[in-house]
């Protein structure tokens, strides 16, 4: 039961468990990163003159079937054009829900869902139409909460086209380019919207990035407050403090290097650093969701995949950790901020949580800090969001933000 447990609040660490570096200095010969299978769908196919487009424009939209768990509600995908790590142009999607109470310019919550994945059935707007209980949405009842209130909630597939699973960086500027293009959309009426943000450990971390990048990468947006929750703050520290022995939820720190790769393939080349189990496991997961992903990684370890293995002493994949570290970025949100976590959460770096806190009070944000009664990381996502859910809903409203720093 233990054991269980352990792997089901191990599910919320999301993109921060990326704990593996491999090292070697003899590569075995041909092991390209492992991208994923292509989606199917058009919709989400990568067009030709993205260059042409600015982020946050608009590429094409489509209308869904209704959906159970959101009654009263209308489904809209958005396939808008954002920007990877490297500055190049992307495709991205995301699913913006309706309420029947929705009034034009009524209020928009972008809530960055948490996704354990390497392939497209993991994204947000694949897993909504999905029959499988181990994908479903869990906050569903708190986003019906905001839609009853009249908000449209926009849902991004903030991993990016490649499901650059561990890439935090990208995750805030896809946040953000998604907001820009539900705002750009004629038929949602969101144009004038009141915006907030708001999201959980691995959605938190995309949440906490497109707060502090959004006053140099979309200046314009009007972003009321955001709301992040059990952030890790800082992926240096998360790898220092994950060790080379076998681990039930080894395979989530595979996944993430894997994540990692695909978005900088030449300055960290993991697959090819990997030995012919590593890459078995690799090939085995490619494609695979949360429940997929443990199972292949359960009870192994970065000795085992890689024909050798160090902690992080190579430059340019401790530089990549850097730049996905939010602790290390010298950037400050210029939105209210509401942050919770459990002061003793065995998950994550809590002591880059409470650095992140002190930099951004220092430099004058209004921020609501809540360190709830939750021992650990998952039963604090469960303490905390009540709290933040009224914390933006008196931002959207527009009260003065309250401040604890």
């Amino acid at each position: 039961m233990r054991a269980r447990r352990l792997l089901h609040r191990l599910k919320l660490l999301g993109a921060v468990t990326v704990g593996i570096a491999i090292v070697t200095s003899a590569p075995p010969a041909g092991a390209e990163p492992a991208y994923p299978r292509p989606d199917p769908d058009p919709f989400y196919a990568q067009p030709a003159d993205l260059d042409r487009h600015a982020p946050g424009d608009v590429l094409d939209v489509r209308a869904m079937p209704p959906l159970a768990i959101f009654p009263e509600t209308t489904v809209t995908l958005v396939k808008f054009r954002s920007t990877n790590s490297r500055g190049a142009p992307i495709a991205a999607v995301t699913t913006v829900l309706t309420p029947r109470e929705h009034a034009p310019d009524g209020p928009l919550l972008s809530y960055q869902h948490i996704i354990n994945g390497l392939g497209a059935a993991c994204a947000v707007s694949r897993v909504l139409y999905t029959s499988d209980p181990n994908l479903a949405v869990k906050e569903a009842v708190a986003l019906n909460v905001a839609l009853r209130r009249g908000w449209s909630v926009a849902l991004p597939d903030h991993l990016g086209p490649n499901f650059a699973y561990g890439a935090a960086k990208l995750g805030g500027q896809i946040t953000l380019d998604g907001i820009r293009a539900a705002q750009r959309a004629p038929k949602l009426a969101l144009a004038n919207s009141r915006v907030a943000m708001a999201g959980y450990s691995g959605g938190g971390m995309a949440t906490a990035w497109a707060a502090a990048l959004a006053p140099t990468y979309a200046p314009e947006l009007r972003i009321a407050g955001a709301a992040t929750g059990g952030v890790p703050m800082n992926l240096v520290t998360m790898v220092k403090s994950l060790g080379m022995q076998p681990h039930p939820a080894f395979g989530l720190a595979m996944a993430a290097a894997l994540g990692l790769e695909r978005e900088y393939p030449d300055r960290l080349p993991i697959s090819a650093q990997m030995n012919a189990r590593g890459l078995a496991a690799r090939d085995a997961m490619v494609n695979g969701c949360t429940n997929e992903i443990m199972a292949i990684g359960a009870g192994h370890s970065a000795r085992e995949f890689a024909a050798s293995t160090s902690l992080i002493n190579d430059p340019d994949v401790l530089a990549v950790l850097q730049e996905n570290s939010l602790e290390l970025f010298d950037g400050v949100p210029n939105t209210p901020i509401f942050e919770w976590h459990s002061p003793s959460d065995p998950l994550i770096p809590v002591d880059a949580i409470d650095n992140t806190d002190r930099r951004y009070c220092a430099a004058g944000v209004r921020l609501q800090m809540d360190k709830n009664i939750s021992p650990e990381h998952l039963t604090a996502a469960v303490f905390g969001l009540p709290s933040a859910l009224a914390w933006v809903d008196a931002r959207l409203r527009g009260e003065p933000a309250p401040s604890n720093c």
